[in-house]
């Protein structure tokens, strides 16, 4: 299955960012994607089966910026399609949910996961969401933000509920990217290449690419 893009991306945007989801099965992943796209929540989701993708702009450091955010299934029976999606990735934000330690635990699967098909400069973050839910809570902060201090990561807890700093952290991965970027930029004025375009390099993530699966 091939995703086109419409040349319009191209021609109203500088920059196109491919951001993943990812975590175990009922984190809450759907209800983040779907906050911060749409400014809305629905506990009445079903669990994503395979995958799904919304867009969003933005604008930062003056530059409008098309966020393409993937919501990838947790289940462990679609590892295999979720795999296929990394190597494009610009930036991964990891989800566990604060109130099932299981999903905490899988952690260290997921960060393997990543080092193993992602590219090697892809921003990664890591969320603890459902923080509204402070009566559940078995995972605490400090836990959250030490896996991603050892790993060299942000982290931020969230709550797609209560709409606790999803805006803050899909901004934030977005800014780094961004400011990974801007050396390369800087080049293709001097001549060079514009990163996703003609750069031949697979899962660059710029505008006009294409995902497979």
């Amino acid at each position: 299955m091939v995703f086109y893009f419409h040349q319009q991306i191209i021609q109203d945007n500088h920059l196109l960012f491919k951001l993943l989801l990812i975590g175990d099965s009922g984190v809450g992943k759907t209800c983040v994607l779907f906050r911060f796209s749409d400014d809305t929540f629905n506990t009445t989701f079903i669990s994503t089966i395979g995958i799904d993708f919304k867009i969003k702009t933005v604008e930062l450091q003056g530059k409008k910026i098309k966020l393409q955010i993937w919501d990838t299934a947790g289940q462990e029976r679609f590892h295999t399609i979720t795999t296929s999606y990394y190597r494009g990735a610009n930036g991964i934000l990891l989800v566990y949910d604060i109130t099932q330690p299981k999903t905490f635990d899988n952690i260290s699967k997921w960060l393997r996961n990543i080092n193993e098909h992602a590219s090697e400069d892809v921003e990664r973050m890591l969320i603890g969401n459902k923080c509204d839910m402070e009566d559940k809570r078995l995972i605490s902060e400090e836990r959250g933000r030490k896996v991603a201090e050892e790993n060299g990561i942000k982290f931020f807890e969230t709550s797609a509920k209560e709409n606790i700093n999803i805006e803050i952290a899909f901004n934030s991965l977005a800014e780094d990217i961004l400011n990974k970027q801007r050396p390369v930029e800087d080049n293709e004025r001097k001549g060079g290449v514009v990163p996703g375009l003609g750069d031949g390099q697979a899962g660059s993530g710029g505008p006009g690419s294409c995902c497979k699966m």
